[in-house]
């Protein structure tokens, strides 16, 4: 089992530009680890659980966008966690993992709700296929083009320079433009003036504060306007952007 060939990697996120979040449940911990492995490597949120107990708490706590699951457990087996999950979470997509090849068992995992499986043995390169194809069957993660930038209901294309919100285009100057890109591209992540000017502006911190909160302001007036903002101030630290709601 070796870890997938990045060469034929794609970026699936999630739609408002977050990673993807998978929970991987299965008692065998070397396998678990290289599954995490192999799935940290997409660039994937992961989580772990070793028994049904603590795949259901997981699953609450960690919201995952799809679930790798495995039918034998010490506890309870996977199709009474497959329950459980989907009593709080419904449309979550479940991949099975079963040692047997028997084909009532696979039955019972796609009857119950299971939406693919795989038998061990399996390749990582399999099981981050079938993932990927849950994914996008499910629309709870997309394919990110590298010149399309999306956060939330906002997107912005960097060739064609177009941004919209809602479906609403947004025009912006040059420097508004490279702004929100810069907040784009760290999503969630607290920017600080300092990092702000020297990526926007190009020139080092000193007294000039003032124009990345003219330019923020300016910014916030396009984007935000009677809208959920966006934009957040984090008072002594700089500025966030994350989706509204």
């Amino acid at each position: 089992m070796g870890v997938p060939d990045g060469e034929s990697r794609t970026d699936l996120r999630r739609p408002d530009g977050g990673p993807v979040r998978i929970l991987v449940v299965d008692d065998e911990v070397t396998l678990t680890e290289l599954l995490t492995m192999a799935l940290r490597y997409e660039g994937w949120d992961i989580r772990s659980a070793g028994d049904g107990i603590g795949a259901v708490r997981a699953a609450r706590e960690f919201r995952p966008d799809a679930v790798v699951l495995d039918i034998m457990l010490p506890d309870f087996d996977g199709l009474e966690v497959l329950r459980r999950i989907r009593a709080d979470t419904p449309d979550v997509p479940v991949l099975f993992l079963t040692a047997r090849d028997a084909v009532e068992d696979r039955i019972a995992g796609l009857t119950a709700g299971g939406d693919d499986y795989v038998t061990k043995p399996f390749s990582l390169e399999e099981v981050v296929a079938r993932l990927r194809g849950l994914l996008r069957r499910s629309r709870v993660a997309v394919t990110r083009d590298e010149s399309l930038l999306v956060v939330g209901d906002l997107t912005l294309e960097e060739e064609s320079r177009e941004v919209h919100r809602g479906g609403t285009a947004i025009h912006l100057t040059a420097t508004e433009f490279e702004l929100l890109r810069f907040f784009m591209r760290n999503p969630r992540r607290v920017l600080s003036k300092a990092q702000i000017l020297d990526r926007v502006w190009n020139y080092d911190f000193g007294g000039q504060a003032n124009v990345v909160e003219l330019y923020v302001s300016y910014l916030r007036k396009k984007i935000d306007a009677g809208r959920d903002p966006m934009i957040h101030t984090m008072r002594g630290a700089g500025y966030v952007l994350k989706p509204a709601g």
